[in-house]
């Protein structure tokens, strides 16, 4: 047991049961260390103030994650384990999770097909790995943590679209070409999309024939609506309508 001088309040005890989750933490406690407890009993049949070093740990986690949740605070987490959902991870202590949706780009597993089995292994590599999340949503009572990283991507990228404009001329490296365009990335955290109606000024029925992953491109902006950056290649090219 550990016993505590509560000052003119009398002695305090902490049993076995109550001390930390974390060995290593209740090993590194010291004679004359301060430390915060919760109250658990005024008097036991000893005479002592029973009190928990686990309670009061687990009342300091929840403050510090609401506070994290209220502004909006970048934490470091360690990844502990994996399930199909996504992530487990802890903060303060607080057991979490960190859904797959809410991964990073450059985290996400990519699986053809969506197959379960194939994204728990992408995700094996991470178990270990350090990451940084903001609190997404949590509730004491019912001890849920759920985190995201995608959110600070998104942060980000908002700050990098204040620094964009209609009109403006910029390069970028296309990542990926679809049926319907390409997608160029433009900085760390921000894409933009070249509809295949902007391609060029003659129809184009196949982007892949024009446009392929690793192309790097000089396109011009052609809109910012919703936080989508919509990007033209004809837009710097003469018209070639106006000479008919």
């Amino acid at each position: 047991s550990i016993l505590v001088d509560l000052g003119p309040a009398g002695i305090g005890i902490v049993y076995p049961g109550q001390f930390f989750d974390n060995p290593d933490r209740v090993r590194a406690l010291k004679p004359g260390q301060e430390i915060t407890a919760m109250l658990l009993e005024l008097e036991n049949d000893e005479g002592y103030r029973e009190l928990s070093l686990k309670a009061a740990q687990l009342t300091t986690a929840w403050q510090r994650i609401k506070e994290l949740k209220e502004k909006g605070g970048v934490i470091s987490t360690v990844i502990l384990n994996i399930n199909k959902g996504g992530l487990i991870i802890q903060v303060e202590g607080i057991q979490g999770f960190l859904p797959l949706s809410q991964l990073s780009t450059e985290h996400y597993p990519k699986v053809e097909g969506g197959d379960t089995t194939k994204i728990v292994q992408a995700l094996q590599k991470f178990k270990g790995q350090e990451f940084r999340v903001k609190v997404l949503d949590f509730s004491e009572a019912e001890g849920k943590l759920i985190v995201s990283e995608r959110a600070i991507q998104e942060e980000v990228a908002q700050e990098e679209l204040a620094k964009l404009s209609i009109g403006q001329t910029i390069q970028g490296t296309v990542t990926e070409v679809t049926d319907f365009g390409a997608f160029v990335r433009l900085t760390d955290v921000l894409d933009g999309l070249i509809h295949s109606s902007e391609i060029a000024w003659k129809y184009i029925e196949d982007p892949r024939e024009i446009l392929h992953p690793g192309d790097v491109v000089q396109a011009k902006i052609i809109s910012l609506d919703g936080g989508r950056v919509s990007l033209s290649l004809k837009a710097l090219k003469e018209d070639p309508w106006l000479k008919v």
